[in-house]
């Protein structure tokens, strides 16, 4: 059944508020997997943060021209779906994990910061540490040496007793003679 033309405004504002503003975004062909895998998929999206949409090509199309997409208008031919996240190593990390599972799921290619990427490097993207892992080894660098510098100075007070109780040993060696 076509869908009316209300409908399809509906959808193409509803797909430039959602997906066509998102900063980091992929392209998927869905053809082949069970709803119970796209319902598992999504399901993981959601954990990160993210969504998954299955898009209505030439809607789509209208939605996110001008914007970081439309690089990628060659790809939506076929099924297609967009997943897209504030964090893109998030979003990999998922995708690549299940595309892994279910062998048919297949990446297209996608946005990361306005650069259009192959499908290839999505996979790339998956192997960076997490937004969480590279703050954790930010603030160990910066803590790093200011640890250093608190044990240095802990440390002269206590070289300063021991040379004083080395002082009184020799003192004492010395009139004890």
């Amino acid at each position: 059944m076509p869908l009316m033309r209300s409908e399809k405004d509906r959808l193409i504002e509803h797909y430039q508020q959602s997906m066509a503003a998102a900063p980091h975004a992929f392209l998927v062909d869905y053809k082949g997997i069970t709803v119970n895998q796209d319902v598992d998929l999504r399901a993981r999206i959601r954990e990160v943060g993210g969504s998954y949409e299955v898009v209505k090509n030439r809607l789509a199309l209208r939605a996110i021209d001008g914007k970081a997409l439309a690089q990628l208008k060659d790809q939506f031919v076929g099924p297609t779906a967009v997943a897209y996240a504030d964090d893109p190593v998030a979003l990999a990390k998922v995708l690549t994990g299940f595309a892994k599972e279910v062998p048919k799921l297949e990446l297209k290619g996608g946005v990361v910061e306005g650069a259009t990427i192959a499908a290839e490097q999505i996979k790339d993207i998956a192997m960076l540490p997490s937004r969480e892992e590279l703050i954790a080894k930010l603030l160990f660098l910066l803590q790093s040496p200011i640890t250093r510098f608190v044990r240095g100075l802990a440390a002269i007070p206590q070289q300063l007793v021991v040379v004083l109780d080395q002082i009184a040993k020799q003192r004492e060696a010395a009139g004890g003679q």
